[in-house]
């Protein structure tokens, strides 16, 4: 993370209920699961991200001094209960999905099995981190399946809502396939590529805008890529084309030029007819500013000759659909399956499992979501990543996300791999089908 992470990171009422499960003595083992209700609007599917950062909190959470004397001065909870919180350690299961696994509405991402107080404590902060991984990596993959073969560099830094969403769109764009980020914080954390041009205020700076390139390009002579549309695009570029066979007699090669603003078709088909012409053929265009996938898609079906883009504010705001429609819900306590019955936002009782299976051509032919008691066709999503409070050894890596996330992609049937809607390849099982009804003819609900 950012900064230490603070236990009081949470939402007052877990605190609240956590108190009363304490002095009533409701600490049997409660199950909890993570889902979607609804795909945002134009979505077919969405990408399972943020489950490192989960495990990292559940290992670390830790209540200190500070955090006791707090809440021992705000005088809301026992001196019994805050005896507990000094000596809390996660002590739960953990079985998910896992990162750049594609799902679909009403499927467990992943569950939570722990004491009662423990696995409501951590609702918020999982929510948080798993909402917007997932967001932000399902607006990452619409935009990898919109330019097929182009680099993609996350740019949102300065845009992010906050410094954690900025470093953490870094991490979910490049598990769902861009090529890196300017963020320079996340190479080093996630050891996400780091990529870098220039920003027009160098050239600014400068009375000659070939003096400002020829500058820049021997401050920064590996990877250099000029960014052209200060003043003149075109002219921006001939001057890169007269500048060339300079910096290569000096061992500086241009690998490519930016353009950020205009009609970016036009400019990078005139910007490609010059570095051709000029004997840059290998010189790649660079595009950036405002993009989002239906602009990516529009110039694949254009062949416009963009070879890379950078990617800003609709990523790492997932701007046309910040936000899901996700919830953290109980699903059995004491061995008792739980249903929540809220017109609109019923929930799918009891311990879950969703099982996939694919065609011949290893396409996805659907999923079904069952109990975890039943045995259904295909391959089982939910693994175990934490048994006792410790994460289990060898979870995949960020690479192995990555290419996880590049096979999920191609795997998807061809009516969700547009940017329209699509129906969910999803059922629920007829043994989950007749417990819920089963559930729902008693009032209280179905004992054990």
């Amino acid at each position: 993370m950012v900064a230490s992470e603070s236990p009081l990171l949470l939402d007052l009422y877990q605190f609240t209920m956590m108190s009363a499960y304490f002095e009533h003595g409701m600490t049997a083992p409660a199950v909890f699961e993570f889902f979607v209700r609804e795909l945002p609007a134009r979505r077919g599917f969405l990408m399972a991200a943020g489950l490192e950062q989960v495990l990292d909190y559940l290992e670390g959470l830790r209540f200190g001094e500070d955090d006791l004397r707090y809440l021992a001065q705000i005088d809301r909870f026992s001196a019994g209960f805050l005896d507990y919180l000094a000596g809390f350690r996660f002590s739960g299961d953990v079985d998910a999905m896992p990162e750049g696994t594609v799902f679909f509405p009403d499927e467990p991402v992943i569950r939570v099995t722990a004491p009662l107080p423990e696995a409501q404590m951590v609702e918020t902060r999982l929510v948080n981190l798993l909402q917007f991984q997932t967001i932000v990596a399902s607006k990452a993959a619409r935009m990898v399946l919109a330019a097929p073969g182009k680099r993609l560099v996350d740019f949102g830094l300065r845009r992010a809502h906050g410094a954690e969403a900025g470093l953490l769109a870094a991490r979910a764009a490049y598990l769902a396939g861009f090529t890196g980020t300017a963020t320079l914080l996340a190479e080093q954390r996630f050891g996400i590529p780091a990529f870098g041009t220039m920003a027009h205020s160098f050239i600014q700076a400068h009375d000659d805008e070939t003096l400002a390139f020829e500058r820049f390009a021997r401050a920064r002579p590996r990877d250099l890529v000029l960014l052209i549309d200060t003043y003149d695009t075109e002219r921006g570029v001939q001057r890169v084309v007269e500048l060339a066979p300079r910096l290569a007699g000096n061992g500086v090669i241009v690998r490519g030029v930016r353009i950020d603003s205009g009609d970016l078709a036009e400019h990078a088909r005139r910007v490609r007819a010059i570095l051709d012409a000029g004997g840059l053929g290998k010189v790649q265009v660079f595009a950036s500013g405002g993009l989002d996938e239906d602009d990516l898609l529009a110039f694949t079906a254009r062949a416009v000759p963009i070879d890379a883009y950078g990617i800003g504010t609709s990523l790492t705001t997932s701007s046309d659909a910040p936000a899901l429609d996700c919830a953290y819900k109980l699903q059995e306590y004491d061995g008792t399956p739980r249903r929540k019955r809220s017109e609109g936002k019923a929930t799918w009782l009891g311990r879950k499992q969703v099982w996939r299976r694919y065609d011949a051509g290893g396409t996805i032919a659907g999923d079904v979501v069952a109990l975890e008691a039943e045995q259904e066709a295909g391959r089982p999503l939910l693994q175990p990543v934490m048994r006792g409070g410790r994460r289990l050894p060898h979870l995949p890596t960020p690479a192995e996300a990555r290419q996880r996330a590049a096979g999920a992609l191609a795997s998807l049937p061809a009516s969700l791999r547009g940017l329209g809607v699509a129906a969910p390849p999803v059922r629920i099982s007829d043994g989950l089908q007749r417990l819920a009804e089963a559930c729902d003819r008693r009032d209280p609900p179905l004992p054990r």
